[in-house]
């Protein structure tokens, strides 16, 4: 190989090593930045305790929160969010908004109304299901009514009330762990 064919002809091989482990290093320093960017401010891992919201999200299983999604744009029925539970604000909970602002609720036998209509719930199959029943409730302006999927083992707006928007800090939008169960979440 003569000199017009080297890769960097005149510059000594240690100088080419050190310059690879520094662009490798700025590299990484910039990825980790953009991690911690992204999710101290806009995604956040969480872990998920309990069952109340199977059979879509598992004991023990990894979702990412979008801690930003709330403040460009709604909260709106159907959307699975994570807040601070109301009997201990140390404690979060995760669940699905049932009730927006002004919605009036009522449960009968299990059966969810929703400004006198039923509500459609293919999240909540057969087994998840409860027979009990909750008077009508007229959801508070500032506030949401949020159940867990898994109706007969769920603690919620059933027990504690509406839950207040200032309480709720992230949409659960994908689980990553198990791999098993990786993907978007409804």
């Amino acid at each position: 190989m003569d000199e017009n064919e080297s890769p960097a002809a005149g510059e000594p091989e240690a100088k080419r090593t050190v310059d690879g482990h520094m662009k490798w290093l700025r590299e990484f320093a910039i990825s980790l930045a953009i991690s911690v960017f992204i999710i101290v401010f806009l995604y956040q891992p969480v872990k998920v305790e309990g069952t109340s919201m199977m059979p879509g999200l598992a004991d023990q299983e990894r979702i990412f929160i979008n801690k930003y999604a709330y403040r460009i744009g709604a909260i709106e029925r159907g959307d699975v969010v994570v807040f601070q539970y109301p009997g201990d604000p140390s404690k979060n909970y995760i669940k699905r908004i049932v009730g927006i602002p002004g919605d009036i609720i009522e449960i009968r036998r299990g059966a969810v109304y929703v400004n006198g209509s039923r509500l459609v719930e293919p999240y909540v199959p057969g087994p998840f299901r409860d027979e009990r029943s909750m008077g009508e409730i007229v959801v508070p302006w500032g506030s949401y009514f949020v159940l867990g999927d898994h109706r007969n083992l769920s603690s919620d707006s059933r027990d504690f009330g509406p839950v207040e928007r200032k309480a709720i800090f992230g949409k659960a939008v994908f689980a990553y762990w198990p791999t098993g169960m990786v993907g978007k979440l409804r």
